[in-house]
């Protein structure tokens, strides 16, 4: 046996953090409106909105959907935030579940940012980058929001994740 972390495994701990992530959120509303500088977003809600966004649609272009238009999904309130991870979240749930899939295979990326070496990363590559960018993202949230005065006890750590023995 190869010991290796799945991707399995890997959505389960960036369903940890955003379930996490909600409940605290539902419990310290005023947290929402804390100014916020990453990620280009202004405040948190806007870093949850940016966090959770980019998962649908990384999903879709994963699974080979159509993409929203970012600018078209609404921007509050939490609940209409989260319903973005729980549709990605079924989405790669489908990719991963369908033997049919073929990781390996390139996904064309049109992203000017990137490199050309770059622009034709593989479906795993895809997905490992998108649940990694939503953990990274988690991590900076629980230290602003210590910062400010209002420690969250995010768990975020891999060493914690509950779907990994």
């Amino acid at each position: 046996m190869t010991p290796a972390i799945t991707l399995d495994e890997l959505l389960a701990w960036s369903c940890q953090s955003s379930n996490f992530w909600k409940a605290h959120l539902d419990a310290n509303p005023a947290l929402l409106a804390l100014p916020c500088g990453i990620g280009g977003a202004t405040d948190v809600q806007a870093l949850v909105r940016h966090i959770w966004a980019v998962d649908l649609l990384w999903s879709q272009r994963i699974a080979g959907l159509p993409q929203v238009d970012r600018n078209t999904l609404p921007t509050g309130p939490l609940d209409a935030l989260y319903a973005f991870h729980l549709e990605a979240v079924g989405n790669f749930r489908r990719l991963l579940e369908n033997p049919a899939i073929d990781w390996n295979e390139g996904v064309p990326l049109d992203s000017p940012w990137l490199p050309p070496e770059a622009r034709r990363p593989s479906r795993r590559k895809l997905l490992t980058h998108a649940l990694l960018h939503s953990q990274r993202h988690w991590a900076q949230l629980a230290t602003l929001v210590r910062a400010a005065g209002f420690p969250s006890g995010f768990m975020g750590d891999f060493l914690l994740n509950s779907a990994l023995q």
